[in-house]
């Protein structure tokens, strides 16, 4: 509710709270749950519930935080069912069918983005989804970026520069040329609505160098950072990351144990996104072996046209369980607090009390139904800061 008004989320079969010790999946049976003011102002067993204005029986059903997708490429036109269909057939993953997007994204008009981003926000909040990462790099252009940081500044908070994500066809000649655009007049004009800056550091898109210089002009210009890294081979992303600062190094697919032990010292966030894995038939993560170092893991969905075209992160939790080795507590913990800290956010992820009241109601008496029915829809209900956005309860008048 955004009245003022408290809600009792009573007879919750499994709380999910998170509220422990850092990197620790919590649950409680038999549960309830006290919203007020956006916030969770108090958790504890259903028979010990304070009054509310207002009661929601989950009927023994599970609640969990929201989950946290920190990342996603929202902005952009077109699609490329063709090439995940060859792909399919067997052609290989290539960075290059970006420019297919870019193409597409820089024809399309405003309206036209904000009615794609804006279906796939919703997606998501459907299914749980409450705080989502969104980056640009689908416009490649200095006005063309700007306008995709300011559609995605439209829905969220967590706003990604970045430009770095492939050299564009007009500096095929001039690589150099483009990593400077990068860093200077397309920096100046999308850092005013971007909280991140993020690169693609990979061959066929940006070296160590190229990487670690479009990283330091985004924190001069005030944006923290975070880095594509070691997708399609081994390479220097992991490393360029814990040089930078970064909060997190993503898709991580191919990592010597250097990158494994410089994740877990540095710390960076091991972002996993077994979306792409799924879209493009590459070799799963081994989270398993990130979490036995240490590392800290978390899950995201990778949404764009190309490699991982799911909003799903429902679906990203049971490829985690079945491919990589995770367990339902380690995968909803990644989900949700993982992603949390992979965008450095400690007011969401978690349901101890003052948290945001970020969370969803399965229609399932347990979190690892997630993993256990995969493909089925689930998420009964979705609040966001404390106010019903998705879904249906049965709620009284205390």
């Amino acid at each position: 509710m955004s009245d003022g008004k408290s809600t009792l989320i009573t007879g919750i079969g499994e709380l999910v709270t998170n509220d422990s010790e850092p990197g620790a999946f919590a649950a409680m049976s038999d549960a309830a749950l006290v919203i007020a003011g956006g916030t969770v102002a108090w958790t504890g067993p259903s028979a010990r519930a304070p009054a509310a204005d207002a009661v929601v029986d989950a009927a023994g059903r599970a609640v969990l935080p929201g989950f946290a997708d920190s990342h996603a490429h929202l902005v952009f036109a077109g699609e490329r069912s063709g090439e995940f269909a060859a792909r399919m057939a067997g052609r290989p993953y290539r960075a290059g069918g970006i420019l297919v997007t870019v193409e597409a994204t820089r024809a399309a008009s405003d309206a036209v983005l904000r009615a794609n981003l804006r279906r796939l926000v919703t997606e998501m909040l459907r299914q749980g989804t409450t705080t989502f990462e969104c980056k640009s790099g689908y416009g490649l252009t200095v006005p063309d970026e700007a306008r995709g940081l300011a559609l995605a500044a439209e829905v969220t908070p967590e706003v990604t520069y970045l430009g770095a994500h492939v050299v564009p066809p007009e500096y095929t000649a001039d690589p150099a040329g483009y990593v400077d655009l990068v860093c200077g007049p397309m920096l100046d004009a999308c850092a005013p609505s971007a909280r991140w800056v993020d690169v693609f550091c990979e061959d066929g898109a940006f070296g160590a160098d190229e990487a670690a210089a479009v990283l330091a002009a985004g924190r001069a210009a005030g944006l923290s950072t975070r880095v594509h890294a070691n997708q399609l081979g081994p390479g220097p992303g992991v490393r360029v990351a814990a040089e930078a600062g970064a909060a997190s190094a993503d898709h991580c697919t191919f990592l010597t144990d250097d990158d494994v032990d410089t994740l877990v010292s540095a710390p960076v966030v091991a972002t996993l996104l077994p979306g792409a894995e799924f879209g493009t038939r590459q070799p799963f993560p081994d989270a398993r072996r990130l979490l036995d170092a240490g590392a800290t893991v978390a899950l995201a969905t990778d949404c764009n046209p190309g490699s991982s075209f799911t909003s799903s992160m429902p679906f990203c939790i049971a490829l985690a369980v079945r491919e990589m080795r995770m367990t339902t507590e380690e995968a909803v913990w990644s989900a949700t607090a993982g992603g949390a800290r992979a965008l450095r956010r400690t007011d969401i992820g978690h349901l101890g009390v003052g948290a945001r009241a970020d969370l969803i109601l399965l229609d399932a008496p347990s979190h690892a139904y997630l993993a256990y029915r995969p493909g089925v829809p689930q998420v009964a209900a979705v609040w966001q800061a404390g106010r019903l956005v998705a879904g249906t309860t049965v709620s009284n008048a205390a």
